[in-house]
C-alpha cells in the first residue's frame, strides 16, 4: 500500500516515506525526514531537521518535531536531529527539538504517549513506553527510563533522571534525580512511596515489589543519608536486580536524589493492597 499524502501537504523530495505513510493537510515535511512504515502524522504538523520516526508511530495535529533546540550554545547548521521509536503517539500541539551537538540525537522510546501541549526539549533520552502528562516540560539533557509517567503541568530541571517505573504527580517541580520504582509529588518534588501500580501493571510480582518497599522504608524513614541508607540496604537485603538496579541509579546520581516528605507532612497510611503488601 502506498503513502496517503492530503494534496496540501508539502514534502520534500529528499524525504524519505515507508509504506502506508499518510500525511495531512498543510503539514510540512522538511528533506532530512525519514518516516517508516504505518507512520500517520496529523494536519498542521512541521517536522525540519534530521527526523526519524519508527513503524507505526502517530504524529498528533499541530506538533513540531526537530526545531532548533532552545539553547543559546546552539549554532545554527549543527547536523542533529529526533529519533522517535516504533508505536509512539505525539498528540496535539506537542513539540521535540532536535540535540545541540553535532551528530546528537533527541531520542524518544518505542511505544512512548507523549500527550497534548508537552514539551521535550533538547538532547533529551525517553526511553520505552514513557508517558507524560498534558502541558509537562521535560528541559534539555535529561533522561526518563522505561515506562515512567511524568504527570500534567510538571516540569523537570534540566540534566535530571527519572528512573524506571516512576510516577512524577501532576503540577510537581522536580530539581532532583527521581529513583526507580518510586512515586514522587510536590514542588519541590519529594518520594512519597513504590510505585504498586505501576510495577504491577509492569508484572513486577509481588515479591520484588515487597523489596523495594522495604529499600524505601531504609531509604526515606530511618533518617539516614542517601549513601548510608543505600550501605544498610545493600547489608540487610537480597541483591534482586530491581535492588541493585535502585543502589546504581542513587550510587550514579550527580544532582542527588529527591528527598522525602518534611516533617509533620501527611504521608499515605500503611494501608494494604489487594495482595496483602502494604502501600507507603
Amino acid at each position: 500500500m502506498g503513502e496517503s499524502l492530503h494534496p496540501t501537504a508539502v514534502v520534500d523530495p529528499k524525504a524519505l516515506l515507508g509504506a502506508g505513510v499518510r500525511i495531512g493537510a498543510y503539514t510540512i515535511v522538511g528533506p532530512e525526514v525519514a518516516l517508516e512504515e504505518g507512520v500517520e502524522v496529523g494536519h498542521h504538523v512541521v517536522l525540519e531537521g534530521r527526523v526519524r520516526v519508527g513503524a507505526g508511530s502517530r504524529i498528533g495535529h499541530g506538533s513540531v518535531v526537530g526545531a532548533p533546540p532552545q539553547d543559546l550554545k546552539w549554532k545554527e547548521g549543527t547536523p542533529s536531529g529526533v529519533r522517535i521509536g516504533r508505536g509512539t503517539t505525539l498528540r496535539e500541539y506537542a513539540t521535540v527539538h532536535r540535540a545541540t551537538r553535532p551528530d546528537g540525537w533527541t531520542s524518544i522510546g518505542d511505544h512512548c504517549l507523549l500527550m497534548s501541549m508537552c514539551h521535550v526539549a533538547h538532547d533529551c533520552r525517553l526511553g520505552e513506553g514513557v508517558i507524560v502528562i498534558n502541558y509537562a516540560g521535560i528541559t534539555g539533557h535529561c533522561e526518563i527510563d522505561e515506562y515512567a509517567t511524568v504527570g500534567g503541568l510538571t516540569g523537570v530541571h534540566p540534566f535530571s533522571r527519572i528512573g524506571a517505573y516512576a510516577y512524577v504527580g501532576g503540577c510537581s517541580k522536580v530539581v532532583a534525580d527521581v529513583p526507580p520504582y518510586t512515586t514522587v509529588d510536590g514542588a519541590p518534588a519529594l518520594a512519597r512511596g513504590i510505585n504498586v501500580v505501576g510495577l504491577r501493571r509492569g508484572g513486577i510480582g509481588a515479591a520484588d515489589r515487597r523489596l523495594l518497599q522495604a529499600a524505601f522504608r531504609i531509604l526515606y524513614r530511618s533518617g539516614l543519608a542517601p549513601r548510608t541508607g543505600v550501605e544498610r540496604i545493600r547489608d540487610e537485603l537480597p541483591a534482586t536486580p530491581y535492588i541493585v538496579r535502585l543502589l546504581q541509579f542513587i550510587e550514579a546520581s550527580k544532582r542527588g536524589i529527591c528527598g522525602p516528605p518534611r516533617t509533620g507532612a501527611a504521608v499515605p497510611d500503611d494501608a494494604p493492597d489487594s495482595e496483602g503488601e502494604r502501600v507507603f
